[in-house]
């Protein structure tokens, strides 16, 4: 059994700054990569970033990017998202996810479905 535990989570005023870490324990696997998710109060999870241990490369949403730089190791199975000039908007509950298989197309990394494991979570609050 695999498991993805995140940390890092907590309350942080606007502009200010978190670094959430997620590792993987339990049986031993390969993976093409990782990535984050976020859960807004009543609003579906959406695609974070993701990053695949290939090249890599990294992938963000547009609502993040120059904001949040996701990092990993890919002997570890470990994925790191700093975040810097935090939102109220930011608020969510952020999930790692870890990526079995490996995709011809960036764009499948943005889907919960191209996801194999995945963490349960920890909560971001951004005060204004």
């Amino acid at each position: 059994q695999v498991q993805l535990v995140e940390s890092g989570g907590g309350l942080v005023q606007a502009g200010g700054s978190l670094r959430l870490s997620c590792a993987a324990s339990g049986r031993t696997f390969s993976s093409d990569g990782m990535g984050w998710f976020r859960q807004a109060p009543g609003k579906v999870r959406e695609f974070v970033a993701a990053i695949t241990w290939s090249d890599d490369n990294t992938y963000y949403a547009d609502s993040v990017k120059g904001r949040f730089t996701i990092s990993g190791d890919n002997a570890k199975n470990t994925v790191y998202l700093q975040m810097n000039s935090l939102k109220p908007e930011d608020t969510a509950v952020y999930s790692c996810a870890a990526r079995i298989t490996s995709y011809t197309g960036s764009y499948y990394y943005e889907f919960i479905s191209s996801y194999d494991y995945w963490g349960q979570g920890t909560q971001v609050t951004v005060s204004s």
